[in-house]
């Protein structure tokens, strides 16, 4: 199972030489890869009609997922990138294509493109995208860009799209992996159709059990759910003594990616204790920590 480090992105502040060092910690501690979260827009919660239900305000920042990659790219070697999940109907498809191949192309291969359609409708309105198209779109857009990704010039005409012989240069060397992620029934009949793997927000019996619905939705796709890669999400806050457990089941479950959350701006709303790390050296020590438990 590869273990991963989910960059702390409200927490780990503006510096960019402490995002290299953090970064380059993680890399050197023997992580597997890199998760980023993805937000345009923060909003206020108060008097919305209907109600905001995520965990995340105008007062959280985040650092742009293709941006920050191009960055890291430049200052690692061999850790890989995930972003879990960008907003990916928030954004022109073509352009995050084009976005997604050039971070591909500068870390030599590392990228793997988690997609979901997120909860924040405040955000949807503000990039001008319809809300309530969000799940047709994002099924045209995982095509879209694949077939941007495999071929020089694409002719495609769809209810979303129109790309009249044209296509983007550089490419990728190989299609970068897409993967959905979140936790109902319709992503994961979605990844069951059209990505690369899945990735859950949580680990526990209960996210082994939606793990295991997963597998049955694929094998029902005709796909091989004995190879199909699933993603747990664990938070620091729960300590060593559920780290071990937690790892330990996700390992039974023949789970194939587990990253640690060290970030405490989530905790009161997902009812996990918070992980006590402020500073970017505090999130440095927390991996470290994390690593010598599990490993």
């Amino acid at each position: 199972m590869e273990l991963g480090a989910v960059f702390p992105t409200c927490e780990i502040g503006n510096d960019p030489t402490q995002i290299r060092d953090w970064a380059q910690a993680a890399e050197g501690l023997g992580y597997s890869y890199i998760v980023i979260y993805d937000h345009v827009l923060g909003a206020e919660h108060a008097n919305r009609e209907p109600a905001l239900t995520g965990p995340y305000t105008q007062d959280h920042p985040f650092h742009e997922p293709f941006v920050l990659f191009a960055y890291l790219a430049a200052v690692t070697t061999s850790i890989e990138f995930e972003t879990a999940v960008i907003i990916m109907p928030q954004r022109q498809t073509v352009l995050a294509a084009k976005q997604a191949a050039e971070v591909d192309v500068l870390s030599d291969g590392r990228l793997r493109l988690g997609v979901g359609t997120g909860w924040n409708y405040v955000e949807y309105e503000s990039l001008s995208v319809d809300w309530d198209q969000r799940g047709r779109l994002l099924d045209e857009q995982i095509n879209v860009m694949r077939e941007l990704w495999s071929n020089d010039v694409v002719s495609i005409d769809t209810d979303f799209h129109r790309i009249d012989r044209a296509g983007i240069a550089p490419r990728p060397k190989e299609s970068i992996p897409i993967w959905l992620g979140g936790s109902t029934e319709v992503a994961m009949r979605r990844a069951a159709r059209l990505g690369d793997g899945f990735t859950f927000a949580s680990a526990g019996t209960r996210t082994v059990e939606m793990a295991d619905r997963l597998r049955e939705i694929v094998s029902a796709a005709n796909r091989d759910a004995t190879s199909y890669p699933i993603e747990f999400n664990m938070p620091y806050g729960l300590g060593p003594e559920k780290w071990e457990t937690l790892t330990s089941q996700a390992e039974d479950a023949s789970i194939t990616h587990l990253c640690v959350n060290t970030m405490s701006v989530t905790s009161e709303w997902a009812g996990t204790p918070p992980s006590g790390l402020d500073t970017p050296d505090d999130h440095i020590a927390g991996l470290e920590r994390f690593m010598q438990i599990v490993r």
